[in-house]
């Protein structure tokens, strides 16, 4: 299992890719996967994330609390900023603009923990602020949300706040707990955990876009060069503010990636929970959760070359 795992890791954005693929152009091969599924896929992922943490994982908040600080106000600043002048600046129509948003207020994806060791970056930190993040996300998700859309769309603050209670928090929680009781076991599972987890985004993404195959389609190039451009303004950025802060390598690497891979299976649950009536909201997450991934594993592996 420990094989099929390190194989998955490795390949790990041509999986998505082909995935993806299949799901965008052959939408009823993935189809049976259904779309309640999401949230549980996610829980899963979230859950798994728990049980390779320990409570000692967070001391890094404690012993750096100025790199984690700065990682976790540039997520929040950047990312939903982007979004927002982007969506202005490509003219997106209200349930477009939405989603980007969504993607932009979401804290960073669980991928850039495994992106930043593959890239030889500063794990620990990563930890940290993906962390901090994901416990800060159930204020300032909605917060911001309602921040930049006020004007827009109406925003279910509280729905949005208990979608990431439940999808994000309970499930880490008690990944930490059970990895607290029964250490030897889950060090024993642990080695799976990577495939369970790609198996999971896989099927996430399978869901979304089979689902939205018509919308991402009819959607043309503008969703994806909106996505694109995010995702690769939130690298530069992050690594830029390492740079300005004058971080070592291992840590621009980790602040670089964090920025820019969202939590975008997450922004797509709260599309569809927080905002029903816009069936297209839910496509920007579905692109980015693609994207990232191929990007994610690309940057990773541009970076693990870098050493000063």
């Amino acid at each position: 299992m420990k094989k099929i795992s390190e194989i998955l890791g490795k390949y790990m954005a041509w999986v998505v890719l082909v995935i993806a693929a299949l799901a965008l152009l052959l939408p009823k091969t993935c189809l049976w996967i259904q779309t309640s599924w999401v949230n549980y896929l996610l829980m899963i992922v979230m859950f798994g994330m728990g049980t390779t943490m320990k409570l000692s994982d967070f001391s890094v908040v404690f012993k750096r609390p100025k790199d984690v600080l700065t990682g976790c106000l540039s997520q929040f600043v950047f990312m939903p900023l982007i979004a927002f002048l982007l969506g202005k600046l490509f003219g997106l129509d209200n349930e477009l603009f939405v989603g980007v948003m969504l993607v932009g207020t979401c804290p960073g994806g669980t991928s850039s923990n495994v992106m930043t060791y593959l890239a030889k970056g500063d794990t620990a930190l990563s930890v940290g602020m993906t962390s901090i993040n994901t416990l800060l996300a159930p204020i300032l998700t909605p917060m911001l949300t309602y921040l930049y859309l006020r004007t827009t769309v109406s925003v279910d603050v509280m729905s949005m706040f208990l979608s990431i209670i439940q999808v994000v928090i309970i499930p880490i929680g008690l990944g930490l707990l059970v990895n607290k009781l029964f250490g030897n076991f889950t060090q024993k599972v642990n080695d799976a955990l990577p495939a369970v987890s790609v198996a999971a985004i896989c099927f996430i993404i399978a869901s979304v876009v089979s689902h939205n195959s018509e919308k991402i389609l009819a959607t043309g190039l503008t969703i994806f060069a909106v996505v694109i451009i995010h995702n690769l303004l939130g690298y530069l950025c992050g690594y830029l503010v390492g740079v300005i802060f004058k971080m070592d390598l291992p840590r621009k690497k980790a602040i670089s990636i964090e920025v820019g891979m969202q939590n975008s299976g997450l922004a797509t649950t709260l599309a569809g929970s927080a905002f029903p009536d816009l069936a297209m909201a839910t496509v920007p997450g579905a692109v980015f959760s693609v994207w990232h991934n191929i990007s994610g594993a690309v940057l990773a592996g541009i970076l693990n070359k870098k050493e000063q």
